[in-house]
């Protein structure tokens, strides 16, 4: 089971039934890539319940009703890993999506990594 991959399957079954909130079970990693996603304004914002363990994300909508997320792509698996250079680092739909990396210093979006110059672990694509 990957926890991460199960986070992104409630997100988007939760844009495509149009739901304002989703809940998750709460993880450290999930909640500094929930940070990037906010950052980068796919979600309104998430909040924590520590009693529960539990993480509730508040998903965004365009004004035309449509989510911002289009597609939550998983791309480094448990059984495959997949690591980058600073110089190979994914632009997703021509820099319109954003790519999630985990590095040395922590999980950052691909401009962050291009901006710090290093690289890591893709993660998933957001677009």
């Amino acid at each position: 089971m990957d926890p991460i991959a199960d986070m992104l399957t409630i997100i988007r079954n939760g844009c495509r039934s149009r739901k304002q909130e989703v809940t998750v079970p709460y993880s450290r990693i999930k909640t500094e890539i929930l940070r990037v996603l906010l950052e980068e304004g796919f979600v309104n914002n998430f909040t924590l319940d520590a009693k529960k363990r539990k993480i509730t994300i508040m998903l965004k909508y365009a004004k035309n009703g449509e989510s911002v997320i289009r597609n939550l792509k998983r791309i480094s698996k448990c059984s495959r890993r997949i690591y980058v250079p600073k110089r190979e680092i994914p632009k997703v739909l021509s820099g319109l999506g954003t790519a999630i990396l985990t590095t040395s210093q922590g999980i950052l979006s691909d401009r962050e990594a291009r901006r710090k110059k290093i690289g890591g672990e893709v993660m998933l694509y957001v677009y």
